[in-house]
């Protein structure tokens, strides 16, 4: 049975979820109907829809999913939200309307039971469940065998799970062991380069969305090239065919979508992709389009473009095209703020990344505050022949590695972790250096080659000198530190810069921590997220591999970065050296 079939049988639109509640009609959006027949197709493994707002991408690609797969086919379902709070919203306010609503499922979910097992989060039917998770929980996408993986609004999704890797790649390995497993990847694009639903599109069938011209009948898809209106009477509004050159209105246009059809770029590929526009969908008012359009543009001429990329995005269905997902070294740099003082009060611990090159060494030591706020302490460079462990920069590095940093509040802090680059520069002496200091936690580190990686790998000792080594997924902690960096308001995972000079703050730094931007790429048929030098003019990124190894040595040390909790009233203070010793903060 193809799901349109079904969903014309059985489907109920819930009142609220719909403009017009009451049975579902495909006529009504045969946009849908060849992208859930498509679903249903036991021959089809993936299906990706990149398309605008406001054409049923929800109600259709993925709760008409659920219903197909609850009553029809049953089957383990996993639906991907970008947040645990979207998930949960949607189970709520749409997949509990609709088995309420619709018949055919009402009876399926036992709620009521007290060990049914039923819960917000996963709703068990008989032959298989349903499983709602958030993204950016890398715990709720593990363990979990899964049929069908349905993914909404991926474009919405962090680069990384927590510290294990592309939230995507992680839900995608649950589904392994099905024959008849399928993916849908459905989302507004954003970024070009950075778009996953994009790079997912380009690598699919290509489907573009066509309809017959009301005078001549030529298939085209609706672009917004072709959109005719007068900016002060909105009253009219048409769209001239390039075909035949005749002028129609939206309301004679619009007449024959049910006439419509996909037509795709590449119809032997076994991903059938899907694009779309409101131009094209029954279910958007042209004149809302170009009333949004005139108000973004009005805000482009103040200065403002964001909501022109919200536009391309919502309404054409279109990535909006910039240099990429980066961090901007100009906003970074009027960030810093004076500390005056060496370590500011709100600094628990403090954590060195050693950047390793033939000359020298580059080094940054960062404190760390309440989750994850951190605070750039020093920056360095140690010049010096380091091919010989004996020379005098091993030495300097020794030294500053051993100094300690005087907080506000008169207490000495020592770097409690740092992590040693030891990939492509000085290897042995490297894993020399950092074995005979592990009682102070200085491990030598690599990156790994699999830009998918967890952040944090276990240390192995298989090298000449069997010292600790810890390989690290650094293209996932680069993009936590993207994702960082990118946070505007004080509080956890915001990033401080100091002014003061002699902490080596400067211009050259912030052209280093920003010198990658993130692009996504295919390896194998798999997208990832890839760091690649932006141009010539920042060609050196040892600031931003500082910053990442710095960030590892915070994970590797496991402290607590929670904020400490308020002092009850009347309680006795504890004192000052007793708290010191307690806390073993990296206080001497």
């Amino acid at each position: 049975m193809k799901m349109s079939d079904w969903a014309d049988a059985y489907r109920q639109l819930s009142q609220g979820a719909a403009a017009e509640p009451g049975r579902w009609r495909t006529e009504k959006a045969p946009h849908l109907r060849e992208i859930m027949d498509s679903i249903s197709d036991v021959k089809i493994r993936k299906v990706v829809v990149m398309s605008s707002a406001q054409i049923g991408k929800t109600e259709g690609p993925i709760l008409n999913t659920c219903g197909y797969y609850m009553q029809y086919d049953p089957a383990p379902v996993l639906i991907m939200q970008p947040t645990i709070q979207m998930a949960e919203a949607f189970s709520k306010d749409r997949l509990a309307k609709m088995l309420q609503d619709t018949p055919a499922l009402a009876g399926l979910v036992n709620d009521k039971g007290r060990n049914t097992g039923n819960t917000i989060l996963q709703k068990i039917f008989p032959g298989g469940h349903i499983t709602m998770v958030g993204a950016n929980s890398p715990s709720s996408l593990a363990s979990r065998p899964i049929q069908i993986l349905l993914a909404d609004e991926v474009d919405r999704y962090p680069a990384t799970a927590g510290k294990e890797g592309d939230p995507l790649f992680l839900a995608s390995e649950r589904l392994t062991t099905f024959w008849n497993r399928k993916e849908v990847y459905v989302s507004t694009p954003t970024i070009k380069d950075a778009s996953r639903i994009e790079a997912e599109y380009q690598h699919s069938s290509r489907g573009e969305w066509n309809v017959p011209c009301p005078n001549c009948g030529a298939m085209q898809p609706l672009t917004w090239s072709g959109v005719i209106f007068d900016p002060e009477d909105l009253g009219t509004i048409q769209y001239v065919c390039p075909h035949c050159g005749a002028v129609a209105p939206e309301t004679a246009w619009k007449k024959g979508f049910v006439n419509g059809k996909y037509v795709h770029e590449d119809p032997e590929n076994p991903v059938k992709g899907y694009h779309l526009n409101a131009l094209g969908s029954t279910l958007a008012q042209w004149k809302e389009i170009v009333e949004k359009f005139l108000l973004a543009n009005e805000e482009k001429k103040k200065g403002n473009i964001e909501p022109l990329k919200s536009w391309t995005n919502t309404k054409m269905g279109q990535t909006w095209e910039e240099e990429g997902t980066q961090a901007d070294e100009n906003e970074l740099l009027k960030r810093r703020e004076w500390y005056r003082c060496e370590v500011p009060p709100e600094v628990m611990y403090l954590t060195a990344g050693v950047d390793t090159q033939d000359d020298r060494f580059e080094i940054e030591v960062v404190g760390w505050g309440a989750e994850y706020e951190s605070w750039g302490i020093k920056y360095a460079v140690l010049y010096g022949d380091n091919s010989n462990i004996e020379s005098q920069v091993w030495k300097d590095l020794d030294n500053f590695l051993a100094q300690t940093f005087t907080r506000t509040d008169g207490a000495r802090m020592k770097i409690i972790c740092t992590c040693v680059d030891s990939g492509g520069h000085r290897s042995n002496q490297v894993y020399k250096f950092c074995k005979a200091r592990f009682h102070r936690r200085i491990f030598a580190i690599r990156g790994s080659n699999d830009s998918a990686a967890a952040y944090i790998q276990k240390p192995t000792k298989t090298n000449r000198e069997q010292a600790y080594l810890f390989t690290l997924g650094v293209d996932t902690g680069k993009s936590l530190l993207l994702q960082r960096l990118q946070v505007q308001e004080e509080g956890p995972g915001y990033c401080h810069f100091p002014k003061e000079e002699e902490k080596g703050y400067n211009e050259a730094y912030f052209t280093g921590l920003t010198a990658e931007k993130q692009v996504l790429v295919y390896k194998k048929g798999r997208p990832y997220f890839e760091w690649r030098i932006k141009d010539a003019a920042h060609k050196r990124n040892e600031a931003l591999d500082c910053r990442n190894y710095a960030a590892a040595a915070i994970e590797i040390s496991n402290v607590p970065l929670k904020k400490p909790e308020k002092q009850q009233q009347g309680a006795t203070p504890v004192p000052q050296r007793r708290r010191r010793r307690r806390t073993n903060g990296g206080i001497l």
